[in-house]
């Protein structure tokens, strides 16, 4: 099973998660030249080497107008910010608790000091502007799904930690263009990597406290706390949020289980690195992708009955009706049945979903009176289809991988047509193929 693996042991946040991810990806130019093809306006992404603690690893610098969101440096009742010149930040709504994601940032609401005075009056992006945004993104329509899912998982989390309607929540529009390129970056890399599970570690979220637009909140802030709920979380002597919203939204929207790192063989590990230094640590996030082959990686319900009163025209008929209603297989195997008359075992694979439909197919399509379900674990390779070119055209090959895996082979109804088409016989063409592969 191909897995992939998430160290949240600084917490995460949605830079540092998007860091850690592309350095597992093949075609990294491609993934950098969709980003910075999506059309949201001043926003560029460039992926920075950068170290953290001795560990190297690559800074996903995410910049709006040329100027990037960097790290805050919390001390747990300011904000100290290191900029070049000077303006204020005026924000006039009440619910305006959304946290930057860049390295362990926040997105409150509060004024810069620069050397130099001038006025940046920011609008405000509420969730249904955000969702607006996503979906005019040139990106495939499964990754823009998970990115408004994260985003309806923050504005949910942000409405009850601070008790207002979802609607009202609003994000600083500057801090909502970093974070949007933030989520779908992360998004897009998981889309790209096509992971059969996700698992994350348990999450260090720091401890202390930290000074928003609320006020001085403790760590986890609230709307972080929501979004992990029911997820392992520690907290220990790093003192700061570790974990901002986006990077707990990202981690719970995408897990599909929380623990310690599974056996896991071969793949490549992914280093996301924060500016932010800590004494004797190394800011980062890891990620691993490689084949855990210990359990299961689909599930399959079998419908299982005895016939020994059909003939074999009839059953073969009926066989053929479930397939057509929607199995996945049916197939049959002989066996002695009661008084010793001979019959046959009718066995029918189907989602578990379909279950419903194909048994009342059972009962009505055979002389049975009843039959069994078993619902079973499964072990599968993730199909896929590839063309190989002969000296008389192109043949479709089937593949199939997972589990350290891998298979090829030339589909027969390609390879026959191009045998009939050049007039030779087909083992000329499937040798040829197989030679190809």
């Amino acid at each position: 099973m191909k897995t992939l693996y998430i160290e949240c042991h600084m917490g995460a946040a949605g830079d540092m998660l998007m860091s850690a991810l592309y350095e597992l990806l093949e075609d990294k130019e491609g993934f950098l030249k969709t980003m910075n093809g999506l059309g949201l306006p001043g926003v560029h992404v460039e992926a920075a080497p950068g170290v953290s603690g001795g560990i190297a690893g690559t800074h996903m610098k995410v910049t709006v107008h040329g100027q990037e969101e960097l790290e805050h440096d919390h001390d747990h009742h300011e904000h100290h910010h290191h900029h070049d010149h000077e303006h204020d930040h005026h924000h006039d709504h009440g619910h305006d608790h959304h946290h930057h994601d860049h390295d362990h940032d926040h997105d409150h609401p509060h004024a810069h000091k620069h050397e130099h005075e001038h006025e940046h009056h920011h609008h405000h992006a509420t969730p249904g502007h955000i969702a607006e945004i996503i979906d005019a993104l040139a990106l495939p329509e499964e990754v823009k799904a998970n990115a408004r899912a994260v985003y309806d998982a923050i504005a949910r989390a942000e409405a009850k930690a601070h008790g207002c309607p979802v609607g009202d929540v609003h994000y600083h529009e500057v801090g909502a263009l970093d974070a949007v390129a933030d989520v779908t970056g992360v998004c897009y890399a998981i889309y790209l990597l096509q992971p059969d599970r996700v698992v994350v570690s348990p999450v260090h979220v720091g401890s202390g406290t930290v000074k928003c637009a609320h006020g001085i909140m403790p760590v986890p802030a609230p709307a972080t706390a929501n979004l992990l709920a029911g997820v392992p979380v520690y907290g220990g002597e790093v003192m700061g949020e570790l974990c901002t919203p986006t990077g707990a939204a990202l981690l719970t929207h995408f897990a599909q289980s929380f623990g310690p790192m599974p056996p896991m063989s071969g793949g490549a590990v992914g280093c996301g690195v924060g500016t932010k230094v800590f004494v004797g640590r190394a800011n980062c996030v890891r990620a691993f992708l490689g084949e855990d082959a210990r359990s299961a990686n689909g599930t399959i319900t079998e419908l299982v009955c005895n016939i020994d009163d059909m003939t074999p025209e009839a059953l073969a008929f009926a066989a053929a009706r479930l397939l057509e209603l929607g199995a996945l297989d049916v197939y049959t195997v002989p066996g002695t049945m009661k008084k010793g008359r001979p019959g046959h075992v009718l066995t029918v694979l189907c989602e578990e979903e379909q279950e419903g439909k194909l048994a009342r197919a059972v009962l009505e399509q055979t002389t049975t009176i009843g039959l069994r379900v078993r619902r079973c674990g499964k072990y599968f390779l993730t199909p896929g289809s590839k063309t190989v070119e002969t000296p008389w055209g192109p043949v479709q090959v089937k593949t199939a991988q997972g589990f350290g895996v891998s298979k090829a082979a030339p589909e027969y109804e390609s390879a026959a047509a191009l045998a009939r088409a050049n007039g030779l016989p087909i083992q000329t063409v499937l040798h040829e193929v197989t030679k190809r592969l």
